[in-house]
C-alpha cells in the first residue's frame, strides 16, 4: 500500500462518501478529525499530486439527468490499441477505458444524451482507428454504482 498514514486514511475515508455540502468543508472535516483546516487542505494536495486521489467532485445519477450508458467492449489488434485508446478517451462521455487480457481487448463505458449519439461515436471511433468489431452493450438495469474502500 502506498505510504499514508492514519489521518490520510480517516480524511480519504471521510471524502469518498461523506464530503460535507457546507461553505467550508475542508474545515468541517477538520473539525471532526481533530484536525486544522490547513492540515486537510494540504494533506488532500499532497495525496491528489502523488496519484493517490485521482479527483475531488461530484458523482450525478445520469439516468435520472435524461441520459443513456453503455458497456463497449473491442477487439483491437496490437499495433492499434494505443490510437484507439487516445480516440475513445477523447470523447467525454467515456468514464472508463481499460486494456484487457482477452481477445475484446479494451472495455470502455460511455455515457451520452441518446443511444443514436453512442452509436454515432462509435462508427466515428470505429472509422477512425479502423477498428471494426466494437460491441455495444447498454445497460437495461443498474444495480451499482457506488464503491467505497475501507482504508
Amino acid at each position: 500500500m502506498p505510504s499514508i498514514d492514519e489521518i490520510d486514511r480517516a480524511i480519504l475515508n471521510r471524502i469518498q462518501s461523506d464530503f460535507p455540502i457546507t461553505t467550508r468543508p475542508y474545515l468541517s472535516i477538520a473539525e471532526n478529525l481533530n484536525l486544522s483546516e490547513d492540515q486537510v487542505i494540504k494533506r488532500l494536495k499532497r495525496l491528489k499530486k502523488k496519484g493517490i486521489i485521482r479527483r475531488i467532485g461530484g458523482n450525478f445519477a445520469p439516468e435520472k439527468l435524461g441520459f443513456v450508458s453503455t458497456l463497449c467492449a473491442a477487439k483491437v489488434s496490437r499495433d492499434k490499441i494505443d490510437h484507439f485508446a487516445r480516440a475513445v478517451n477523447r470523447y467525454p462521455g467515456v468514464t472508463h477505458n481499460y486494456r484487457r487480457d482477452n481477445k475484446y481487448n479494451i472495455w470502455f463505458t460511455f455515457i451520452a444524451q441518446s443511444m443514436d449519439e453512442i452509436k454515432n461515436n462509435l462508427e466515428n471511433i470505429s472509422q477512425e482507428t479502423g477498428v471494426k468489431r466494437i460491441i455495444n452493450l447498454p445497460a437495461t438495469k443498474m444495480y451499482k454504482i457506488k464503491a467505497h474502500f475501507d482504508l
